[in-house]
């Protein structure tokens, strides 16, 4: 939420909080910070919006007159037993797996959410003691624009659309998400394909759109997330591809690949453009990864295998629209390697 916004509903929490009857509106907006330089209108639309969040916070309201001898105008409160966490006991262990919990996830929204439920272990008398933890703290970032709005999804149960590259717009039930090997997939059900998918966040190249209400499908009881991503994650790889690469670009291909070295680029008898450097990358599906590297362009240039060559320049011919041949460069390096320079 936003910082007025949250402060807005702290003091309506508050207000709701202490009463001992029930707060017509009209007494509430001349209490509440927030509500005081509102129009009418604006009012109304602010103080129904907040107390719909109040309620998806869990934070029950109770409706009822505050005037035992009139009851044409509702009153509200928060009683106090219905507010209060019971208590929490949690050993040491518990507490510092919600300690490493609080510190691995930083790096997103969900950090905010997170701070709000340590700052309630803390009022319930629990400390986790996060600066020990340094040992222990797992790496997770989520940096790929798609994870905030699809975690959102995954928690509201709502329907989402996105471009995938080289898949076209797909529509998917979001399940949840997964990390492996630092990098973040999305499971659920493709409405396109009537099938269960997992989608790599890094290669959704739009914002996920929601088009659905939330609850708008049901999430299998029997769920389990890390076996199903296991089950639908690529082969291992069987074969390898030799592709040239623009300094600085692809670095999806240069991270699972690695550079050839000076006595392997010697015997090299097909050329490759001055200045990039020859990865070889393994691969289990041809059509898969040429897709991927369809999708970079002048940035990747296939040597090997011929197969994979040809497919490539292919789907990039029908991507412009015209018939080509493979690119001739004019200071083409012919089996001898880069200096060392360029192989930075």
């Amino acid at each position: 939420m936003a910082p007025r916004k949250t402060e807005r509903i702290l003091n309506l929490t508050i207000c709701l909080l202490v009463t001992r009857n029930y707060l017509p509106k009209s007494r509430i907006r001349e209490i509440v910070e927030g509500y005081h330089d509102l129009t009418d209108q604006a009012f109304e639309r602010t103080f129904e919006r907040d107390k719909e969040e109040l309620r998806r916070l869990g934070i029950p309201l109770q409706v009822g007159s505050f005037d035992a001898m009139f009851d044409d105008e509702p009153g509200y409160r928060i009683e106090r037993t219905d507010f209060e966490l019971p208590p929490i006991e949690l050993d040491a262990e518990e507490a510092a797996v919600v300690g490493v919990a609080a510190r691995s996830w930083r790096h997103t929204s969900v950090a905010e959410s997170t701070r709000s439920a340590l700052a309630k272990l803390r009022a319930a008398g629990i400390e986790p003691d996060t600066s020990q933890l340094s040992a222990l703290e797992p790496n997770v970032t989520a940096n790929e624009p798609a994870f905030e709005p699809l975690w959102s999804a995954v928690l509201d149960r709502a329907r989402v659309t996105f471009d995938y590259r080289g898949r076209g717009t797909r529509t998917l039930e979001p399940w949840g998400l997964t990390s492996n090997k630092g990098r973040w997939y999305v499971v659920g059900h493709d409405t396109d394909r009537n099938a269960v998918r997992m989608f790599k966040l890094s290669r959704i190249i739009t914002l996920p759109r929601r088009v659905s209400r939330d609850g708008a499908y049901e999430v299998p009881a029997d769920l389990d997330l890390r076996r199903l991503a296991r089950s639908l994650a690529p082969e291992e790889a069987h074969a390898t591809a030799l592709v040239a690469v623009r300094p600085g670009k692809a670095p999806g291909v240069r991270r699972r690949g690695r550079p050839l070295d000076a006595d392997r680029l010697a015997t090299l008898e097909i050329r490759w453009p001055n200045g990039f450097e020859v990865v070889e990358v393994g691969y289990a599906d041809p059509a898969f990864i040429g897709e991927e590297l369809a999708g970079y362009a002048a940035d990747v240039v296939v040597l090997e295998p011929a197969e994979l060559r040809a497919a490539v320049i292919e789907r990039l011919s029908a991507v412009s629209g015209t018939r080509s041949t493979p690119r001739r460069y004019r200071e083409p390096v012919v089996g001898v390697a880069p200096r060392q320079e360029q192989q930075s």
